[in-house]
């Protein structure tokens, strides 16, 4: 065969150092982004805040300001006492929602939170739950498969363990659940676009050579695996902008001592409308001195200058992006729970990270990042973006119902009781299917126990 050089066009994923930082600060919190944005003007001679304006936003974000310090009128509230939740922002224990939403999430949590949204069975949701709860906080599965095949009631294949295994590994963050840094890189390197640039070498470095990639280097590398010196500094340039530790920045956040909304949900003229809180859209700028120093300083210190100018137009970017991407999931999670938002949980429709990707055009991941810790100020209260979303109970039917809005009619039902004769869980499983949710008695119990509410014995009251 005749070898030839031949040119050809083609769009490539590459985690450059932009992307690294688009990614992470849409997975901050707003209280973490004040405090990266701190950092950066101190450590930043070309950033400064600007007292005078805010960063332009978008053109998709809202012209419309929220309501005058965000305050809820008398027009805004009516009705609002009369859904299952009412309008006190106040749970079935007394707890506010702000209280509840401000509780730290933990790697676990957010695992599991996502396997109770996936489309998998029961079984293998019970298996998933094993692996989860066998994960470190670094993020790594620490117990053995044959362990955790033995710990699942009833006891489970290893291969099931390990096909469930695949799929945790591909939650947020992705590489979670592996069990050797070599792993936790390949899985990374998987979810990557075939074309990716350097993506196929590097797979085999993690596979193969990972331990002796500091000893060896890419020219090490390239002599080891017969590669071009080039394509062996991209695959190991690659290698370096992956996380060997995925769960370790969640393990490591620090805890929020008060929830500041993210995005503010109001009804105006009939409608819901949704818009990022002013504390999202950071009063940044440039130096437009230090900017003009650079073409009249010494060439080393104008390379410096345009080395942190680049950095601070990335950072601006970033954080327009961010703002971007959060509104229009915000956007898109109003408009499907629009009725959980006028009438509680008992009308909160079954929803999925799926759905929402395919419906905003981004990845999974990526809308996970970006409702994780992130809060809405609504009439019903402040809430985490994440009680917009709800698993389906029905069979995956189109009149599926959610197991939240579930919950909500068990509550119900159990607070109109006769406290002489209470419901017991076959009887509100018999209530519920007459309604038109087909659940079963142990359903039932789960989320009856789910919300600390006791059995039908223990609620009896007589007199």
């Amino acid at each position: 065969m005749k070898q030839r050089l031949q040119a050809s066009l083609g769009q490539h994923l590459v985690m450059t150092p932009q992307l690294q930082q688009a990614i992470r600060l849409l997975q901050l919190s707003s209280i973490e982004l004040d405090a990266e944005l701190n950092e950066a003007v101190e450590s930043n001679p070309l950033l400064e805040w600007d007292e005078g304006g805010v960063i332009a936003m978008p053109e998709a974000a809202p012209t419309e300001p929220a309501p005058e310090n965000e305050t809820w009128g008398d027009a805004e509230l009516e009705g609002w006492g009369d859904g299952p939740s009412g309008g006190s922002g106040l749970d079935g224990d007394g707890m506010s929602l702000a209280e509840q939403v401000a509780e730290r999430e933990t790697l676990h949590d957010h695992l599991l939170w996502q396997l109770h949204l996936s489309s998998l069975s029961p079984r293998d949701r019970r298996i998933g739950a094993a692996i989860i709860d066998a994960i470190s906080d670094d993020g790594y599965l620490r117990e053995p498969l044959d362990m955790i095949a033995a710990s699942v009631d009833p006891p489970v294949p290893v291969e099931d363990v390990a096909t469930v295994l695949h799929c945790v590994q591909h939650f947020d963050p992705i590489g979670v659940g592996a069990r050797s840094v070599s792993e936790a890189l390949c899985v990374q390197l998987h979810a990557l676009d075939a074309d990716t640039p350097g993506r196929a070498l590097a797979i085999r470095i993690a596979d193969a050579l990972l331990e002796r990639l500091p000893k060896l280097g890419a020219d090490g590398i390239a002599a080891e695996l017969g590669e071009p010196l080039d394509e062996a500094e991209q695959a190991v340039a690659l290698l370096l902008s992956l996380d060997p530790r995925p769960g370790a920045q969640m393990g490591e956040l620090s805890p929020e001592s008060y929830v500041a909304p993210d995005v503010t949900i109001w009804r105006q003229h009939g409608g819901w409308r949704v818009a990022l809180a002013e504390h999202t859209r950071p009063r940044l700028r440039i130096n437009r001195g230090y900017e003009a120093l650079i073409s009249r300083t010494s060439s080393s210190d104008a390379a410096y200058l345009r080395s942190q100018l680049q950095e601070a137009r990335w950072l601006l970017r970033n954080v327009e992006a961010r703002g971007e991407t959060l509104l229009r999931v915000a956007r898109c999670l109003v408009q499907r729970q629009s009725a959980f938002l006028d009438l509680g949980d008992g009308a909160l429709r079954p929803l999925t990270l799926r759905e929402v990707a395919t419906e905003v055009g981004l990845h999974e991941s990526t809308v996970s990042r970006a409702i994780a810790r992130k809060y809405a100020r609504t009439p019903r209260g402040t809430l985490p973006l994440r009680a917009f979303f709800a698993s389906g109970v029905g069979g995956g039917t189109a009149e599926e119902t959610s197991s939240t809005a579930v919950q909500s009619m068990i509550r119900q039902l159990i607070s109109s009781e006769n406290p002489r004769k209470p419901l017991s869980d076959a009887r509100l499983a018999d209530l519920l299917r007459a309604s038109g949710v087909p659940v079963a008695r142990r359903t039932v119990a789960k989320y009856r126990e789910a919300m600390s509410i006791p059995s039908s014995q223990d609620r009896v009251r007589i007199g």
